[in-house]
């Protein structure tokens, strides 16, 4: 598996219990496990979903899904 899948399937993963939609930063914060400190690591990528959470927009909001987040972030990270 290549980093970027291996990020999104983590971000997924952190995110499978969570309740949606997602309408805040917030929101989206507080439905990962470790909150902000929820990190995601692979290959010479790592980053948690506090830093991760700098990569989204208002204009992003409401997340559908886990999935949804997932591509965001890692089409953010240039991953």
């Amino acid at each position: 598996m290549n980093v970027r899948d291996e990020i999104h399937s983590q971000i997924s993963g952190a995110l499978a219990g969570a309740k949606f939609p997602i309408n805040t930063p917030e929101e989206l914060i507080a439905a990962f496990p470790d909150g902000a400190n929820t990190t995601c690591q692979a290959g010479d990528f790592k980053a948690t979903a506090g830093e991760a959470g700098t990569m989204l927009t208002e204009a992003d909001f409401p997340f559908e899904s886990a999935k949804k987040v997932a591509d965001v972030i890692v089409d953010r990270a240039g991953l």
